[in-house]
């Protein structure tokens, strides 16, 4: 790899160890942190948190706070409102493409897991590891509406926008104890995709979606 490749690739690694360490919680929403202390978190070096920094508060998940340093983004009522008009006014266009072009196999596949995690909710009550899997599966689905566009700057962008969607769920609206309800909002997607009706689809997704919010700003 030449000297460029290399600036590129430690530039990388910075960033997906930032992000690591801010969904592990090991950094927190509104904390303020040194680049000395961004050193000794991600284990690069001093230059490469300085070249990263710019990309973090191009992205919103970091800004520079005059005489007092860098401060984790903050979770507040206007990042709440802005991340999810964003991802409702991308994911109407998403899905609505994705009732369209994905193939019945892949519906199906989704299906198939909201359902068993319904009947394993029905049956023997949540779990750590049951809500976990139900997480996943949530973000599986909602990430592949928005990758079935084909087109990398908006995946990008939601690619942004879903590390702040994680945060406001860690600190507002954890998936646990509500592992059956979300699920069953999912299967209404899913359900009208199946049956190929955008219109449905589109609705059922924003409902969705409005109703994430709503128990968000009501904390």
């Amino acid at each position: 790899m030449d000297e460029a490749g290399e600036q590129v690739s430690l530039r990388e690694k910075a960033y997906e160890s930032f992000t690591r360490h801010l969904l592990a919680r090991d950094v927190r929403p509104g904390q303020f942190i040194s680049q000395r202390q961004l050193v000794e978190l991600t284990g690069l070096t001093l230059g490469a948190i300085r070249e990263l920094i710019p990309r973090l508060e191009t992205e919103g998940l970091i800004k520079t706070v005059p005489q007092r340093g860098l401060q984790i983004a903050h979770i507040d009522l206007s990042l709440i409102r802005e991340a999810f008009q964003f991802r409702i006014v991308l994911e109407k266009e998403a899905v609505a493409l994705f009732t369209k072009l994905a193939s019945d196999q892949e519906v199906q596949r989704f299906l198939g897991q909201h359902r068993d995690i319904v009947r394993r909710i029905e049956s023997s009550g949540p779990s750590p590891e049951l809500e976990h899997h139900a997480q996943a599966t949530d973000w599986g689905m909602h990430n592949a509406f928005v990758d079935a566009m084909g087109n990398s700057i908006i995946s990008n962008a939601y690619r942004v926008n879903a590390i702040k969607m994680r945060l406001i769920n860690q600190e507002r609206i954890r998936i646990e104890g509500r592992v059956a309800p979300v699920m069953k909002e999912h299967l209404a997607v899913l359900e009208a995709i199946e049956s190929r009706s955008v219109e449905d689809a589109i609705q059922r997704l924003v409902a969705h979606i409005g109703n994430a919010r709503d128990r968000a700003l009501a904390i």
